[in-house]
């Protein structure tokens, strides 16, 4: 196995971990997260499930939870991205 990909499979672990963090109160209100990738460029591309895909407070569902559970527990993730976060 390489270095590389053993690098990149912590990453995804560690990232899932501080998801998980968050993830009961995302599914208290009908909805969750998924991570679609994570690029070499340690850029994170997440999606909101459910009731998260449609909620007003997307917004700020993903800036005082999401991205600040994933920037403290893995801070080398530089930029975190939501395909699908309604626009305010």
């Amino acid at each position: 196995m390489s270095s590389t990909k053993t690098k990149k499979d912590d990453l995804n672990v560690r990232v899932e971990a501080a998801l998980d963090k968050i993830r009961p109160y995302l599914v208290m209100d009908g909805g969750n997260v998924r991570v679609l990738e994570i690029t070499k460029e340690k850029k994170l591309i997440l999606e909101f499930i459910g009731n998260c895909g449609t909620c007003p407070m997307s917004t700020m569902t993903f800036k005082a939870g999401v991205e600040e559970a994933v920037k403290k527990s893995v801070p080398e993730i530089g930029h975190i991205e939501v395909v699908n976060m309604p626009a305010l």
